[in-house]
């Protein structure tokens, strides 16, 4: 496979995919809105700037280039906005996404890599979590990413010859260690990003929420991978395609976990900040621990992480926001 088409390639964590894929020499179409993207974020191939609900410029778009591979990417992925506004995340994340399946379908197109999400597990009852675990989502974003796992598997059964991987990933973090890319959202989220902001007086306290969970230090536990790490699973699994191997499902993370107070002291250990944190009640519907069993993508492709260290992966988005600044 020497074409490559990804969907939000100028986000967060397509654009790392897209500098990988350029760094293998492959050739890169990169398709975005924009809307939360960034062009100069894209440092391989081309960029076309569009929509997914654009189908006339999708078709031209795919038609034109004719790629022996998609990777999409492009989704809304706040879980709070999720459920303030759960339509936007079903036409977005879903409706746009069985838009795309219809393209490549009628272009005859194949070997399609899906990015998707631990948050279809819901809150598992065990961890680490495998890829049998039921898929129980409790929040819109989660099941807008179920529903075109779901779409994507029943076209793949319909379809001979019509394979993909989906990527459930767990909690991504850390920017490119050369410093070029890393996370630039308007509304920082996740934690480590928070946390760090929070070291740069962008806030001025950090929240925890819940601090009665049934975890060694009461607070909740997460899997965090790097973000290059993430992007070579996806090579990973190109290659995967590549060989002829079918259609798949891999979790994406390291199979262990830090509370939030472990990243906090990390946090504070990076930046030589010794910044507010605030304790608050539990959010609803947050589990105690959400932990990745990634044996499958392990066996299945040879995938070895390479930078399985919360210190690390810390520093590179700590020197990231350094720049932002």
């Amino acid at each position: 496979m020497k074409k490559i088409f990804v969907t939000g390639g100028a986000g967060y964590i397509g654009s790392h995919v897209v500098k990988a894929l350029g760094e293998r020499g492959l050739e890169v179409l990169t398709y975005d809105n924009l809307s939360t993207g960034h062009a100069e974020a894209v440092l391989h191939g081309q960029l076309v700037t569009g929509d997914l609900a654009d189908r006339a410029l999708l078709r031209k778009t795919l038609s034109e280039y004719h790629p022996d591979a998609v990777i999409h990417f492009a989704a809304h992925i706040e879980v709070a906005e999720s459920v303030a506004n759960p339509l936007k995340y079903y036409r977005n994340n879903t409706l746009n996404a069985l838009n795309l399946w219809e393209v490549l379908r009628e272009l005859r197109l194949s070997n399609v890599i899906f990015s998707s999400t631990a948050a279809v597990y819901g809150i598992p009852q065990d961890n680490p979590v495998t890829e049998e675990t039921a898929l129980a989502p409790i929040n819109p974003y989660g099941a807008s990413k179920m529903m075109s796992e779901r779409l994507l598997a029943d076209l793949a059964a319909a379809e001979k010859g019509f394979d993909y991987v989906a990527l459930r990933y767990f909690n991504v973090a850390g920017a490119d260690p050369q410093g070029r890319i890393g996370q630039k959202y308007r509304n920082a989220t996740h934690l480590i990003t928070r946390a760090l902001k929070t070291a740069k007086g962008e806030y001025d306290r950090l929240q925890i929420f819940g601090t009665d969970y049934a975890t060694p230090d009461g607070i909740c536990i997460r899997d965090y991978i790097h973000v290059d790490d993430l992007a070579a699973a996806h090579l990973a699994a190109l290659d995967h395609l590549a060989g002829g191997c079918g259609s798949d499902i891999f979790n994406c993370g390291y199979g262990h976990g830090y509370s939030v107070r472990e990243v906090v002291d990390v946090a504070r250990r990076v930046t030589g900040v010794d910044f507010c944190v605030e304790e608050a009640p539990r959010r609803a519907g947050d589990p105690p621990a959400l932990v990745a069993d990634s044996g499958r993508l392990r066996a299945a492709t040879g995938w070895k992480p390479r930078h399985d260290d919360l210190e690390f992966i810390v520093r590179t988005a700590w020197e990231w926001e350094r720049q932002l600044a």
